[in-house]
């Protein structure tokens, strides 16, 4: 079987490399791919967010499959594209994906049956923000409505801090049209908790439960970015805690989704706070995270291939889910400079001495130069280890990255410590 995935991050890696265990597929193609897919995937040159190309693409090479994993592509309605020009593709139609494309949407949608969540406000004229900000004091969160690679959330510690997030989302127009309103919500405490699950739409199956971590530097300091590193499973998130998120959090929001006419088929994603109250919903997100699935994917005993098939078909509650009882964690090798400005075209040295039995390292931001990987993004490489428990795979993947060396490299040292 021929598969298609688009995107080019280390969570496309994270897929690729699962896929290509499988018996059943014998071509992987990746669009637009990187320099560490190319090694197992024919690299198409094709934007992700190229609904025509993509679509002329297949029309020409006929796959079996197409999975469709970044959170534009989604919105801009690939897989309803898809799935008309005749082709079997993975994840949600446009109408779902807005769960993730707009947080006015979800937290709406949360309110209206009952799911928990942070209290909020919607906003799209600034001063009106503003003021309820000054009404309501600090901290406080902000968060741009739209999609902003992860960093249009500010939990802002003081009313001047999140009145000049508001200005940059606004005012600024810093992510664009997504922060054409804002949400102002109450802010929530205690551990966070990642779940992603596949969904038919009907049938929910939950994944190991992960942690990411957010903000740039060590102790949860600095900017936001798309995600520092990741580990699997979190201590907090015990069968208790599981079965409360399935019954009031999980079913709920498949069942919403169905009722407003949204059937959501394909990984939607939890981002959990397990306050004093329970579990209440963050965000949502309409695909795997990322750096999440190179965490979690690498625990999968099952074929994802039939796995995705079975979505698809509304057969997930017939197909078996297992995982590796392993703890895993995974560490991002960042770019100097970046979630801000960052130079590329760094040769990357030590890869091959960093991948053994236990770990695996997915390429994010890297390009083929020859026989040579130069960087070509901000998060570079995340470098995934197994373990018998979380503080060996900790030590392993530390031990690991540390042989890759490029210039500017950083990462956090604290992922999977607090």
């Amino acid at each position: 079987m021929k598969v298609l995935i688009i995107g080019g991050g280390g969570r496309e890696h994270a897929i690729a490399w699962k896929l290509a265990q499988s018996p059943k597929v014998s071509k992987l193609w990746c669009a637009p791919g990187n320099g560490g897919i190319s090694e197992i995937c024919e690299c198409v040159p094709i934007k992700a967010t190229d609904v025509i190309g993509i679509v002329n693409f297949c029309k020409q090479n006929n796959p079996h499959l197409v999975v469709v994993t970044p959170d534009d592509p989604l919105m801009l309605g690939m897989v309803d594209a898809l799935t008309a020009a005749g082709f079997r593709a993975f994840g949600p139609t446009k109408d779902a994906a807005l769960i993730e494309g707009s947080k006015a949407f979800a937290k709406d949608l949360m309110k209206r049956y009952s799911i928990p969540t942070a209290n909020y406000e919607v906003f799209d004229d600034a001063e009106e923000a503003i003021n309820y900000v000054k009404k309501e004091g600090a901290p406080i969160v902000v968060k741009a409505d739209g999609l902003a690679l992860g960093k249009g959330v500010r939990v802002a510690k003081t009313e001047q801090e999140a009145i000049e997030f508001i200005r940059f989302i606004m005012d600024d127009k810093i992510f664009g049209a997504s922060g054409a309103r804002v949400i102002i919500e109450e802010v929530l405490e205690g551990p966070e908790v990642s779940v992603l699950c596949f969904t038919d739409g009907n049938t929910i199956v939950p994944m190991p439960s992960a942690q990411d971590h957010k903000r740039a530097f060590d102790g949860d300091e600095g900017p936001n970015t798309g995600g520092m590193g990741a580990f699997s499973p979190s201590a907090y998130y015990t069968s208790e805690i599981a079965g409360i998120c399935r019954k009031r959090i999980f079913i709920p929001t498949i069942d919403a989704m169905k009722r407003e006419g949204r059937s959501f088929k394909g990984v939607l994603y939890f981002g959990l706070m397990l306050t004093q109250d329970g579990p209440k919903v963050i965000e949502y997100n309409a695909r795997f995270g990322d750096p999440e699935t190179q965490a979690i994917l690498t625990k999968l005993d099952s074929d994802l291939f039939d796995i995705m098939n079975a979505v698809i078909d509304d057969k997930l509650d017939k197909t078996p889910v297992k995982w590796s009882d392993d703890a895993t964690c995974c560490i991002i090798l960042a770019s100097g400079g970046y979630p801000g400005k960052y130079e590329t075209g760094y040769e990357i040295f030590g890869i091959d001495d960093a991948i053994c039995d236990d770990v695996t390292v997915f390429h994010a931001g890297t390009k083929r130069d020859g026989a040579r990987y130069v960087t070509s993004g901000g998060r570079v490489l995340g470098v995934t280890a197994k373990g018998r428990n979380l503080a060996a795979a900790i030590e392993k993947a530390y031990e690991k990255a540390s042989l890759i060396k490029f210039e500017g490299v950083h990462m956090r040292r604290d992922i999977g410590k607090k």
